[in-house]
């Protein structure tokens, strides 16, 4: 139950989400259309689509999208900056719940594939997938900047004032390349991890309300 409620919360303020939310490197798509063998009119399931930040540079390549959406608040405005695009489609429900209009080419999780339930996360896609087709999974972390802000150590006392878990972001350094669990190994085989370091600023007001799209 508390995890049904914290994936329904980013509908809370859509707007917000479309402004804050980072945007990926353009190299991002490029590498994951090549990897994937996507050409223009691929057919690409996309997982918790948001107000679209991940699904407008995969129409940019002419792809065939079904972006699934939960909230039908970041679901609308997503149709809205989605509109130019007739080869998208965005569907307000959840992942677990859609009937399905498979074979896919690909399926596209941008940091929302941990919010599905575990019980069909890998079972589901490859159903869902094409006869060799690809699951890409990608997720947005945070790292500390190269020139330390002292505002990073002294804001986690606040967190753990209201029960938070204070930890600062690592430098980017640390962070390294996300793997397929061994519970995907039954339906995937994975062919290319990486990750990918870019910069996103945001004055104070934005950073804020970054935070209210935050679980």
């Amino acid at each position: 139950q508390a995890m049904q409620k914290l994936r329904h919360s980013f509908n809370a303020d859509a707007e917000s989400y479309e402004r804050t939310r980072p945007v990926l490197p353009e190299v991002v798509f490029d590498d994951l259309c090549e990897s994937a063998d996507l050409i223009p009119g691929s057919r690409v399931l996309e997982i918790g689509c948001g107000t679209g930040q991940a699904t407008r540079p995969l129409a940019r390549r002419g792809l065939s999208i079904t972006a699934l959406e939960l909230g039908p608040q970041l679901a609308d405005l997503a149709r809205d900056r989605l509109a130019e695009f007739p080869s998208v489609r965005v569907v307000n429900a959840s992942f677990e719940g859609w009937d399905g209009d498979g074979p896919m080419d690909a399926v596209v999780a941008a940091n929302s594939l941990h919010w599905i339930d575990p019980h069909v996360r890998f079972a589901k896609p490859a159903r869902l997938l094409r006869q060799g087709g690809v699951l890409a999974v990608i997720r947005i972390r945070w790292a500390a900047p190269d020139v330390s802000d002292p505002f990073l150590d002294a804001v986690q006392e606040d967190y753990r004032a209201v029960e938070y878990p204070g930890d600062p972001p690592p430098p980017a350094d640390q962070l390294q390349p996300w793997h397929f669990p061994p519970e995907a190994g039954a339906w995937f085989s994975e062919i290319l991890a990486t990750r990918y370091r870019f910069t996103a600023t945001l004055s104070a007001a934005d950073y804020l309300a970054n935070l209210s799209t935050q679980s």
